[in-house]
């Protein structure tokens, strides 16, 4: 079996937030978040982008990351917390927070040609 990393790893396309709808999360540059092999990443929707360090584990079987993040919204230093699970239909959800500010849900799917494994 694949470690539970190695089958996230890549980009993903957001594709639903419970707090904006898909225009407002491609309004810089289509919304993605994405997992490295070293247990970092980034993600990136609206205004927002951030730098994660990811922590993996798994839970019930799949893929499951817990992650803190530091980057920006529309130019203003942001920090937080977040986690993704790979679900069963092979689309990663999670809940990204800010510190002392907003959350939101979010699923994703994997970019085409990207090499994102999925749960295969």
């Amino acid at each position: 079996m694949a470690k539970p990393k190695a089958r996230v790893t890549g980009r993903w396309r957001i594709v639903e937030m419970d707090q904006w709808d898909q225009d407002a999360i491609d309004l810089i540059e289509p919304g993605f978040i994405e997992f490295t092999r070293d247990g970092t990443g980034e993600f990136g929707f609206i205004a927002v982008r951030g730098e994660m360090d990811c922590r993996w584990s798994e839970r019930d079987g799949r893929p499951f990351t817990e992650f803190t993040w530091e980057g920006n919204d529309e130019m203003d230093q942001a920090s937080g917390r977040g986690w993704a699970v790979l679900a069963e239909d092979d689309t990663l959800i999670g809940h990204l927070f800010f510190h002392l500010g907003e959350d939101s849900g979010f699923r994703a799917t994997p970019f085409p040609g990207t090499g994102v494994q999925g749960g295969r």
